[in-house]
């Protein structure tokens, strides 16, 4: 079927990786049916053009939803922490772990990033490994064992501690708070 659509099978695909956060579909799936659908090479490619497209769309839709703004901010003082922020690095590593919100990590990324430039580069680069591993790999996961899913969980969480940003930076007003 793929072979038949021609050009139209790629812009589909990455169609839908767009509407994709509206219908609550996890991106590892998307990723892997594009591994299947195209192949490893041209997968990647098209999951990483879609993911990029996708977070392009929440950047510029999440400063006119002040509410989703104040759900993702207090989602990420919950996980994160209130002062810690999460680096490039670390975004693509999160990006890995299947259960983490995909916006949550772009929630972080964009309150990095000054500007959309700045957002739009950091995109591309923590969603590379993203697009490749569950592309390339994705189809042996349902094969791993049990061992083998918390040996690569450990290791994707020991890069998480290892890539950290290593400064804090508190302002002098948050630090010395009144007790309400």
């Amino acid at each position: 079927m793929v072979e038949t659509a021609g050009i139209l099978a790629p812009m589909a695909f990455i169609l839908f990786h767009i509407v994709r956060q509206f219908l609550f579909i996890p991106v590892p799936l998307v990723c892997v049916a594009g591994g299947v659908m195209f192949g490893s090479v041209f997968g990647a490619l098209f999951s990483l053009i879609g993911l990029t497209l996708s977070s392009f769309l929440f950047f510029f839709l999440i400063h006119r939803l002040p509410n989703t703004h104040g759900k993702l901010s207090n989602l990420k003082k919950r996980w994160f922490g209130e002062y810690r922020n999460i680096n490039v690095s670390q975004a693509a590593v999160l990006r890995l772990v299947p259960f983490l919100h995909y916006h949550l990590i772009s929630f972080c990324i964009m309150e990095k990033c000054k500007s959309f430039p700045q957002y739009a580069k950091a995109t591309v680069i923590a969603n590379i490994p993203l697009a490749v591993f569950y592309t390339v790999f994705g189809q042996f996961i349902s094969r791993f064992t049990p061992t083998m899913i918390i040996v690569i969980l450990g290791v994707i969480t020991l890069l998480c501690y290892l890539l950290r940003e290593k400064v804090t930076v508190i302002k002098w007003t948050e630090f010395f708070k009144e007790a309400a």
